[in-house]
């Protein structure tokens, strides 16, 4: 299934990564681009390699418009900032059962997580930022949000080597929850407008 509708495939396209290579290109005739694809039902990341599987029953693939692309990043970058939330609020409490050494640690992996709405922000193309009303152009405001989350990543560095056992939590609770919050917020406020300047776009057009 492409965009809902079913898709007859050549005999010789049979395998996960003959599927998606086909759908890719049926997406690029359309000047669309392929950005989701499942397999009996289960999400399969695009940019991997495909699993050799032998047996499955149903794939279905959705692709964007180009001009859709930059709201699809911000909506990517939401469920990344919603996932880290997550893993942040089960740290909490894990860093304060677990001893020292293994708590950094899973921190350590943790601080990768946090940057992955930007790695994803980073793809948007310059046209999307605009300005804000206050005059900061929002390229300008993630810069500021990287240095903050810079300047957290030390803070809850530090924490890591306390003798006190809860100060690790307490700055993923107090320094880093905050923070997540501030960018979920200012990410659901960028796409309600990149999603207002599109629709006023194609009422006039």
């Amino acid at each position: 299934m492409l965009d809902g509708q079913p898709v007859v495939l050549p005999a010789q396209r049979r395998s996960l990564a003959a599927i998606r290579s086909y759908l890719e290109t049926l997406a690029l005739e359309q000047q669309r681009i392929l950005f989701s694809f499942r397999v009996d039902g289960a999400r399969v990341n695009l940019s991997a390699m495909l699993p050799t599987q032998a047996h499955f029953a149903k794939i279905e693939a959705e692709t964007l418009d180009l001009a859709q692309v930059p709201l699809q990043l911000i909506k990517t970058a939401m469920v990344q900032t919603a996932e880290a939330r997550t893993q942040i609020v089960s740290a909490v409490t894990l860093v304060l059962i677990n001893n020292s050494a293994w708590a950094r640690e899973h921190w350590w992996n943790l601080a990768r997580v946090l940057n992955q709405p930007f790695l994803t922000l980073g793809l948007m193309p310059e046209s999307s930022y605009g300005l804000n009303p206050g005059g900061a152009s929002l390229v300008q405001l993630r810069k500021w949000q990287l240095q903050q989350l810079a300047a957290i990543l030390k803070d809850v560095d530090d924490a890591c080597w306390s003798d006190d056992p809860a100060a690790l939590s307490n700055a993923l609770e107090y320094r880093v929850m905050p923070w997540l919050q501030g960018l979920q917020t200012s990410l659901e406020l960028w796409h309600e407008t990149l999603a207002a300047s599109q629709s006023r776009a194609e009422s006039h057009s």
